[in-house]
């Protein structure tokens, strides 16, 4: 644990020990010392246990006025602001009990290449794509806005396009390069996302980047947008690639289910679907991913209503760099990267892999030792 052992708490000293220590998020609530996620488990500091005054001076000294009248107004807030040179964070002001507490997440500074996060090399070529919908998807803290982040700065070095960001708040602050990028914030510099996909096509945009496909009019618009010659990129909170053409199309009402699944056969590109796990060393996370590629043939289980099959279309689209979720979590699990009860947490199919695990382990000097709990809990899942 870090030591913060001063009387009154200063957050900068708070967000300077998250950015030191490896810290993803920092929690502030009463009752409780503030705690860091470091490589996805919690970890409390050496300092005070928080009373009501210490939430309430910390969330004043970096919470706009604007934000604060609006935690007044609603019981919470959301915001980003930069600390120095070493990052932004996104900021989450909430009361509980009829307490503030906060939640801040750390958005790094540095802008992360393919590589670096082990995307799909065809990745890179979707990317200069004309037109078309790109749907990165995954809970939330699955690393989707550094995914993004990093497809929107490769466009930006590589390609001269106009790029529009609609976010909610700015995460990663992009500057112009090859490309001229604008990025505009909900709640700010226009009042939701629905308005500004509205707008902005009148605004000679190339690539346009929605923050997030929260409702129906939101998603409505993308996909007219990438069908009228644009390339879009959103997020959802979904799980697969097929979960996520089935949420879209549930979205709709069922009288407009047939032509949204037209729209989506002939204008989403790629889903990317993905997850973070802790690495078995215990230093860092790794992303596991499930990618599809829309072929003609998967276009066409989508017009036809036979999402159910797209499993097996992206088990033989490999050459294209498409894979299952359940494939990347067992390879990352043989290359012992990640541990066995994280490739079973995670896993759609955790019996089927625990059988390749026991098979992978049979006679070995070391073997598999699964206990009680681990074994109940795949039967639960399954």
């Amino acid at each position: 644990m870090a030591v913060l052992k001063e009387s009154k708490l200063q957050i900068d000293r708070l967000l300077e020990a998250c950015i030191k220590m490896g810290g993803s998020d920092l929690h502030i609530t009463c009752g409780r010392p503030p705690v860091l996620r470091i490589h996805g488990h919690l970890r409390s500091l050496d300092t005070k246990v928080l009373e009501p005054d210490d939430t309430v001076s910390l969330m004043k000294a970096i919470t706009p006025e604007k934000n604060q009248q609006e935690l007044q107004e609603k019981g919470g807030t959301d915001y980003g602001f930069a600390f120095g040179d070493a990052g932004r964070f996104r900021t989450a002001v909430f009361r509980q009990k009829g307490f503030i507490a906060m939640v801040l997440r750390l958005i790094p500074s540095a802008l992360l290449t393919f590589e670096q996060i082990g995307l799909p090399k065809i990745a890179a070529a979707l990317c200069r794509r004309p037109r078309g919908l790109f749907l990165v998807t995954g809970p939330t803290g699955s690393g989707k806005t550094t995914t993004l982040a990093s497809m929107i700065n490769y466009i930006n070095e590589n390609i001269d396009h106009h790029i529009v960001t609609v976010e909610q708040p700015i995460e990663y602050y992009h500057s112009h390069k090859k490309s001229i990028i604008n990025q505009r914030e909900v709640g700010i510099d226009v009042p939701t996302f629905a308005e500004a996909l509205r707008r902005v096509l009148r605004q000679d945009p190339d690539v346009i980047l929605v923050g997030e496909l929260r409702d129906l009019e939101t998603m409505e618009s993308a996909i007219t947008a990438a069908e009228t010659g644009h390339l879009v990129f959103g997020t959802l909170h979904t799980t697969g690639c097929q979960g996520t053409i089935n949420r879209i199309i549930d979205a709709f009402p069922v009288s407009q289910q047939e032509q949204i699944r037209v729209q989506l056969s002939t204008n989403l590109i790629a889903v990317l679907s993905q997850t973070l796990c802790p690495i078995r060393s215990g230093k860092g996370r790794v992303a596991a991913y499930e990618f599809m590629v829309v072929t003609p043939a998967i276009g066409n289980l989508i017009r036809e209503n036979k999402t159910y099959r797209i499993e097996s279309s992206i088990q033989i689209g490999k050459k294209l760099g498409m894979q299952l979720l359940d494939d990347h979590l067992w390879d990352l699990y043989e290359s012992e990267k990640i541990d066995l009860q994280e490739m079973l947490d995670k896993a759609r199919y955790p019996s089927s892999l625990l059988e390749k695990a026991e098979k992978l382990h049979k006679g070995s000097t070391t073997g598999i030792k699964l206990k009680d709990d681990l074994v109940a809990m795949v039967e639960q899942k399954d």
